[in-house]
């Protein structure tokens, strides 16, 4: 007979409660790619720095979305760890030097704009790409494959 696994598959990063991150995830991406190429194609001359910044963080979203709805870890992990390392970085700049960013980001002021969002989404992103990884921790083990012996009777 053959023992049971103590280890099961990985959760899937957009099922359950995943699906409202992606749909959050997808939300951002539209909204802050279409702030983007609305920036860029417009008034490009004015912020060049803040609206390249605008678009990058609108196609970090995107792939993001992608990655994490089709369960794509290593590109999520990279892009949601882009983003963490965007919002932290364009924040912080944006509120010491604000001569570089005379218009809004997406990250800017950590995304104060945004309600904050773009800062809170990358950990929680991170936590639950961490949390789905995780195999056999407080899960059923996962179902018996292959041929198995009938019980022995005494």
């Amino acid at each position: 007979m053959t023992a049971p696994s103590t280890r099961s598959a990985r959760r899937p990063t957009g099922s359950g409660p995943g699906r409202l991150l992606v749909a959050v995830y997808g939300v951002l991406a539209l909204a802050a790619t279409a702030r983007g190429l609305y920036q860029v194609t417009t008034k490009w001359a004015e912020a060049p720095l803040a609206y390249a910044l605008s678009l990058l963080a609108g196609l970090v979203y995107v792939v993001a979305t992608y990655a994490l709805a089709r369960d794509r870890r290593t590109l999520a992990w990279a892009t949601v760890g882009f983003e963490l390392a965007g919002v932290l970085v364009v924040g912080t700049l944006s509120l010491v030097d604000v001569g570089d960013f005379p218009d809004e980001t997406v990250w800017s002021g950590f995304g104060a704009g945004y309600g904050y969002v773009p800062l809170v989404l990358p950990f929680v992103g991170l936590w639950w790409l961490w949390r789905t990884g995780r195999t056999g921790a407080g899960r059923p083990p996962a179902p018996q494959t292959g041929p198995t012996s009938p019980p022995l009777r005494p």
